[in-house]
Protein backbone atom coordinates (compact mmCIF):
# COMPACT_ATOMS: atom_id res chain seq x y z
CA UNK A 1 0.00 0.00 0.00
CA UNK A 2 2.72 2.74 0.46
CA UNK A 3 4.01 1.85 -2.85
CA UNK A 4 0.35 2.45 -3.94
CA UNK A 5 0.42 6.03 -2.01
CA UNK A 6 3.82 7.18 -3.02
CA UNK A 7 2.67 6.48 -6.72
CA UNK A 8 -0.18 8.70 -6.29
CA UNK A 9 1.69 11.56 -4.36
CA UNK A 10 3.84 11.60 -7.53
CA UNK A 11 1.59 11.88 -9.80
CA UNK A 12 -0.23 14.40 -8.52
CA UNK A 13 2.83 16.28 -7.92
CA UNK A 14 3.41 15.86 -11.56
CA UNK A 15 -0.03 16.70 -12.31
CA UNK A 16 0.51 19.79 -10.40
CA UNK A 17 4.03 20.54 -11.79
CA UNK A 18 2.59 20.12 -15.78
CA UNK A 19 -0.63 22.88 -14.56
CA UNK A 20 1.97 25.82 -13.47
CA UNK A 21 3.99 25.63 -16.30
CA UNK A 22 1.15 26.92 -18.33
CA UNK A 23 1.96 29.85 -16.80
CA UNK A 24 5.25 30.13 -18.81
CA UNK A 25 3.18 30.08 -21.67
CA UNK A 26 0.98 33.78 -20.68
CA UNK A 27 2.58 37.16 -21.90
CA UNK A 28 3.05 39.72 -20.41
CA UNK A 29 -0.32 41.63 -22.39
CA UNK A 30 -3.31 41.26 -19.83
CA UNK A 31 -6.16 38.33 -20.66
CA UNK A 32 -7.50 38.79 -23.69
CA UNK A 33 -5.15 40.98 -25.55
CA UNK A 34 -2.73 39.69 -28.17
CA UNK A 35 0.64 42.04 -29.09
CA UNK A 36 0.49 43.94 -32.07
CA UNK A 37 0.62 41.12 -35.16
CA UNK A 38 -0.34 38.41 -32.78
CA UNK A 39 -3.41 36.63 -32.16
CA UNK A 40 -4.00 34.53 -28.80
CA UNK A 41 -6.02 31.18 -29.93
CA UNK A 42 -7.66 28.36 -27.77
CA UNK A 43 -9.35 24.89 -27.94
CA UNK A 44 -11.89 22.88 -26.77
CA UNK A 45 -11.60 19.19 -27.34
CA UNK A 46 -13.11 15.76 -26.52
CA UNK A 47 -10.27 13.10 -26.65
CA UNK A 48 -10.70 9.00 -26.14
CA UNK A 49 -7.71 6.49 -25.56
CA UNK A 50 -6.34 4.18 -23.95
CA UNK A 51 -2.88 2.79 -23.35
CA UNK A 52 -0.57 0.05 -21.74
CA UNK A 53 3.20 1.34 -22.00
CA UNK A 54 2.29 2.42 -25.53
CA UNK A 55 -0.50 5.56 -25.46
CA UNK A 56 -2.99 6.40 -28.11
CA UNK A 57 -5.54 8.76 -28.32
CA UNK A 58 -8.07 10.38 -30.55
CA UNK A 59 -10.22 13.03 -30.51
CA UNK A 60 -11.66 16.47 -32.23
CA UNK A 61 -12.10 19.74 -31.56
CA UNK A 62 -12.28 23.56 -32.16
CA UNK A 63 -9.85 25.78 -32.46
CA UNK A 64 -11.13 30.05 -31.94
CA UNK A 65 -8.70 32.87 -31.88
CA UNK A 66 -9.06 36.63 -30.95
CA UNK A 67 -8.75 37.89 -34.47
CA UNK A 68 -11.54 35.65 -35.86
CA UNK A 69 -10.03 32.77 -37.19
CA UNK A 70 -11.83 29.36 -36.21
CA UNK A 71 -10.80 25.69 -37.40
CA UNK A 72 -12.50 22.41 -36.45
CA UNK A 73 -9.28 19.99 -36.03
CA UNK A 74 -8.80 16.44 -35.41
CA UNK A 75 -6.64 15.66 -32.36
CA UNK A 76 -3.71 12.09 -32.41
CA UNK A 77 -1.51 11.08 -29.70
CA UNK A 78 0.82 8.30 -29.51
CA UNK A 79 4.12 8.02 -27.26
CA UNK A 80 4.73 5.77 -24.61
CA UNK A 81 5.69 5.80 -21.00
CA UNK A 82 4.83 3.71 -17.67
CA UNK A 83 1.26 4.67 -18.47
CA UNK A 84 -1.66 2.12 -18.07
CA UNK A 85 -5.46 2.22 -18.71
CA UNK A 86 -8.70 3.98 -20.61
CA UNK A 87 -9.83 6.94 -20.81
CA UNK A 88 -11.80 9.82 -22.33
CA UNK A 89 -11.58 13.60 -21.81
CA UNK A 90 -14.75 15.62 -22.90
CA UNK A 91 -14.68 19.41 -23.06
CA UNK A 92 -11.22 19.87 -22.51
CA UNK A 93 -9.53 23.22 -23.30
CA UNK A 94 -5.91 23.99 -24.03
CA UNK A 95 -4.52 27.37 -24.88
CA UNK A 96 -1.46 28.46 -27.19
CA UNK A 97 1.19 30.96 -27.11
CA UNK A 98 1.12 33.75 -29.00
CA UNK A 99 0.89 33.33 -32.71
CA UNK A 100 1.21 35.12 -35.93
CA UNK A 101 -2.05 33.07 -37.21
CA UNK A 102 -4.11 29.85 -37.02
CA UNK A 103 -1.97 28.02 -39.48
CA UNK A 104 0.91 28.43 -37.11
CA UNK A 105 -0.85 25.82 -34.51
CA UNK A 106 -1.10 22.81 -36.79
CA UNK A 107 1.23 20.34 -37.21
CA UNK A 108 2.90 17.60 -34.26
CA UNK A 109 3.79 18.89 -30.54
CA UNK A 110 6.20 17.10 -28.34
CA UNK A 111 4.47 16.15 -25.28
CA UNK A 112 4.62 15.00 -21.46
CA UNK A 113 1.44 14.02 -19.70
CA UNK A 114 1.19 12.69 -16.56
CA UNK A 115 -2.79 11.71 -15.61
CA UNK A 116 -4.25 9.46 -12.73
CA UNK A 117 -8.06 8.78 -11.80
CA UNK A 118 -10.66 5.97 -11.72
CA UNK A 119 -13.70 6.68 -12.35
CA UNK A 120 -13.55 10.54 -12.43
CA UNK A 121 -10.15 11.36 -14.13
CA UNK A 122 -7.69 14.53 -14.22
CA UNK A 123 -5.14 15.17 -16.77
CA UNK A 124 -2.82 18.11 -17.65
CA UNK A 125 -0.01 17.94 -20.35
CA UNK A 126 2.31 20.46 -21.76
CA UNK A 127 3.65 20.42 -25.21
CA UNK A 128 5.98 22.58 -27.40
CA UNK A 129 6.33 22.83 -31.75
CA UNK A 130 8.82 25.14 -32.37
CA UNK A 131 7.77 28.39 -31.03
CA UNK A 132 4.23 27.85 -30.45
CA UNK A 133 3.60 26.37 -26.71
CA UNK A 134 0.35 24.63 -25.34
CA UNK A 135 -0.86 23.81 -22.63
CA UNK A 136 -4.09 21.31 -21.76
CA UNK A 137 -6.10 20.29 -19.25
CA UNK A 138 -9.41 18.13 -18.63
CA UNK A 139 -11.09 16.30 -16.44
CA UNK A 140 -12.89 12.63 -18.32
CA UNK A 141 -13.72 9.31 -16.96
CA UNK A 142 -11.73 6.17 -17.11
CA UNK A 143 -9.07 4.13 -14.94
CA UNK A 144 -5.98 5.19 -15.25
CA UNK A 145 -2.46 5.76 -13.61
CA UNK A 146 0.85 6.92 -15.53
CA UNK A 147 3.34 9.29 -17.19
CA UNK A 148 4.03 9.19 -21.04
CA UNK A 149 5.97 11.57 -23.99
CA UNK A 150 5.16 11.20 -26.89
CA UNK A 151 4.05 12.88 -30.24
CA UNK A 152 0.25 15.16 -29.90
CA UNK A 153 -0.77 15.99 -33.60
CA UNK A 154 -3.57 19.05 -34.48
CA UNK A 155 -4.64 18.47 -38.26
CA UNK A 156 -7.70 20.49 -39.90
Amino acid sequence: MKTAARTTSILLCALLLLSLSSALFASDEPEGKSSPGMTRCEMTFDLKGWSAFYKTAKGTGTIRCDNGQTASVRIKAKGGGITFGKSEVVGGTGKFSEARSIDELFGSYVQSEAHIGAGKSASAQAMTKGEISLALSGTGRGVDIGFAFGKFTIER
